[in-house]
């Protein structure tokens, strides 16, 4: 199986996924053929995707780029652009499907079958999923809330949440709910969170949801601890899902997954916390 990993490369946790994935399949034996790493930034466009590009290609994978700030700006340029649409969200959602064009383009060069999205920060385009099977990581339980990592993380807290995880989901043109491929929990209630969640509480009442996340953003004690919490398992996740594809335990036919010997949707949760507790590098 050839896989295709798409990824922005706009913060740290983006090279951990791709690092970690290649050095666990390396420790199990596993032949994890990463045909080609894509990045929707050139060289040049910022310190953090400069440098997932060299940590892709020290791991000796082929990276190919196309910038979609620039490709974005040049659609914006174009007047016959803006006359043809009736407002900006009908110009950006006509752009994004050009734009994955280009990449299905691409990505069919070399003969990819399985995409993984990680940190893959664009809305993908349907003809994009509809071509390729593509598996996507969010930072939450099937059902739980939708958007990005940081919105997420502040539906929990707002919602006051006892338990939260992450999945794996089949993309489709159905943003973030696509059918679950696997998943795991872990609850962000109990001894290690009481402290936090009491301070929270008081930022809240004194500063409203909205304010206390104006005031400290990432760095509330709760937030950077659910999120941490959240990446040490992310990649574990990712892994052992992938690690399924490449055996051939799982597979997509017809837009669904399928297994063999499995069946999904995989609750990975015990997997997940039995790697964290048996690799030494992991700290509570």
């Amino acid at each position: 199986m050839r896989i295709g990993w798409l990824a922005t490369g706009r913060d740290p946790a983006a090279r951990t996924l791709l690092a970690e994935v290649v050095r666990r399949a390396a420790r199990d034996g596993v032949d994890l053929d990463i045909a080609v790493v894509f990045c929707d930034r050139e060289r040049g466009e910022h310190p953090e995707s400069d440098a997932f590009l060299d940590l892709a290609a020290g791991l000796g994978l082929t990276t190919v780029t196309r910038s979609s700030a620039a490709s974005w700006r040049s659609w914006l340029e174009r007047r016959d652009q803006m006359e043809r649409f009736a407002s900006k969200n009908a110009l950006r959602d006509a752009w994004r499907v050009a734009f994955h064009r280009d990449v299905i383009e691409i990505l069919a060069g070399y003969g990819v079958d399985l995409l993984v999205l990680a940190g893959y920060m664009l809305i993908t385009s349907p003809e994009l999923v509809d071509r390729f099977a593509t598996l996507n990581l969010h930072p939450a339980l099937p059902g739980g809330p939708q958007g990005t990592w940081q919105q997420v993380i502040w539906r929990l807290l707002a919602d006051e949440a006892r338990e939260t995880g992450a999945m794996i989901h089949l993309a489709t043109a159905e943003l973030d709910r696509g059918p679950v491929v696997a998943w795991c929990a872990f609850p962000i209630a109990g001894l290690r969170y009481d402290r936090l969640w009491h301070a929270f509480r008081r930022g809240r009442e004194r500063l409203g949801i909205d304010g206390l996340a104006a005031a400290e953003g990432e760095a509330q004690p709760l937030f950077a601890e659910v999120r941490r919490q959240g990446e040490r398992r992310e990649i574990p996740l990712l892994y052992q899902t992938v690690r399924a594809f490449a055996l051939g335990e799982l597979a997509v036919r017809d837009g669904a997954v399928v297994g063999a010997g499995l069946q999904p949707p995989l609750d990975l949760t015990d997997a997940v916390e039995g790697e964290l507790a048996a690799d030494p590098g992991e700290r509570p």
